[in-house]
């Protein structure tokens, strides 16, 4: 499993009603589901990934984010979790809003467009590459990155309270660097969201 899906997963309790967007091959979700009987959905879009899902026993909807969450009920889930997908949305401020409106609590996790070495390469004349952001401008997914601040400003605005935040190193480490300049030396990023 991804290193950062291990650190989403301590933010998940037991037993939890959880809709995942944007799931890809549905590992979270059958990890969660083995290790803490956690129950509930993933919402992917690419027929590979959801063919992944089914053979790993995960149940799955072909599902498109950028139309929204309205064929979901208020308060369905104790937990929404969108991994590396914000970023890739439309509207990634109403979806945050959809994820609130479906789920108790939202996790959120999405690469810091404010890392020093986005910064170095823009400061080249360059779109930057990482290991966390690594797709050429051409043909990245990516269409609304942020970085720490912005994302923070977001939550402010639509009145979202940040109950926890990691922000970690492209292998997912954290220290003391890390936690004092978040948004110059992160390049990962972790929230755990609710309505405040």
């Amino acid at each position: 499993m991804r290193p950062d899906l291990e650190l989403i997963s301590d933010w998940v309790a037991a037993d939890s009603r959880m809709l995942d967007l944007g799931c890809g091959d549905g590992a979270l979700l059958a990890h969660l589901a083995a290790t803490r009987r956690v129950h509930g959905y993933g919402l992917e879009i690419d027929p590979a990934n959801i063919e992944r899902c089914i053979a790993a026993g995960v149940n799955v909807l072909q599902y498109d984010l950028n139309h929204g969450l309205g064929d979901f009920r208020d308060a369905s889930f104790d937990v929404v979790v969108m991994t590396q997908t914000l970023q890739a949305v439309a509207h990634p401020n109403l979806l945050l809003e959809e994820m609130l409106r479906v789920g108790r609590e939202g996790i959120v996790t999405f690469p810091n467009f404010g890392h020093w070495r986005c910064r170095a390469a823009l400061a080249m004349g360059r779109m930057p590459m990482s290991k966390a952001l690594p797709n050429t401008w051409y043909d990245t997914p990516n269409i609304h990155l942020c970085t720490v601040a912005d994302f923070e400003d977001l939550c402010e605005t639509l009145g979202i309270e940040i109950l926890q935040r990691a922000v970690v190193d492209h292998a997912h480490r954290s220290g003391l660097g890390l936690r004092l300049l978040p948004g110059l030396l992160g390049e990962i990023c972790l929230y755990r969201l609710r309505h405040a």
